[in-house]
């Protein structure tokens, strides 16, 4: 447990990769891996696509703000919430499925994000390199034609996978005592936020954040430029169309 404990807490995300690939026998064995995850109802409603041709890739990147990484990592692997699967087993068991409704798609959506989090402790416990891109569910509707996605299937998580060339900085975390609270919910005072995000706005990078991008403090980079309400709007209404074209959204 001690060296379980030691590997978790000493993780970091990888965004360039050798040229060396992840051989058939490994990558399956992360899958199975994945796919014991907990499920709800042992429904297992998820799909995976694996990207290996460098043509698909390259398709993909424009979809994911053209970051290095999906071009350059020898595996990309897309995780979908699929309900697609599951209904149409029920209809040939001369059962009615009901999920055509948002419960379902945050069903399969979870589901998804679960598998996707062990494959990728799995990878980095036999020295593989991940990237998680939050980019996957901006561009959903996008993404979904370029993968031939059925109705019932909605991609919410990309991981990049291959072999580290590089061992970047861990990236900081809040302390336990900002996200962890007993019993009941504690909202905080203002005295708590200071304390808690004080080392993260003191880091030489947030520094850098806020100067690099005119901003007074490093909260504004991220409501004026990272994180914009304009953006978070947009891509929320660009969601619920994929949901809705994707028939997740007949019984609101």
């Amino acid at each position: 447990m001690k060296d379980l404990s030691d590997f978790l807490l000493n993780r970091r995300t990888i965004r360039k990769y050798s040229a060396e690939n992840v051989d058939e026998a490994t990558l399956n064995g992360l899958l199975s891996a994945g796919c014991r995850s907990s499920t709800t109802g042992n429904m297992q409603v998820y799909s995976i696509i694996i990207t290996r041709d460098a043509a698909k890739k390259r398709e993909l990147a424009p979809l994911h703000f053209n970051q290095k990484m999906v071009t350059e990592a020898p595996v990309v692997l897309t995780f979908c919430a699929d309900f697609n699967r599951f209904n149409r087993w029920c209809k040939l068991r001369k059962a009615e499925p009901g999920y055509d409704n948002f419960l379902s798609f945050m069903t399969a959506a979870i589901d998804a994000l679960i598998v996707a989090q062990t494959l990728c402790i799995a990878a980095e416990a036999k020295g593989l390199g991940i990237c998680y891109l939050g980019t996957t569910i901006y561009t959903a509707d996008k993404i979904i034609g370029i993968l031939d996605l059925p109705a019932g299937v909605v991609p919410v998580t990309t991981v990049t996978l291959g072999w580290p060339a590089e061992q970047p900085d861990q990236p900081d975390r809040l302390p336990l005592e900002a996200v962890v609270h007993n019993e009941t919910y504690h909202d905080y005072s203002d005295e708590e936020i200071n304390s808690f995000y004080r080392d993260k706005e003191e880091r030489k990078d947030s520094a850098e954040f806020v100067r690099e991008n005119n901003k007074e403090t490093l909260a504004q980079v991220f409501t004026d430029v990272r994180y914009k309400k304009a953006d978070n709007i947009h891509f929320s209404r660009v969601l619920l169309q994929v949901l809705h074209d994707q028939g997740f959204m007949k019984n609101k």
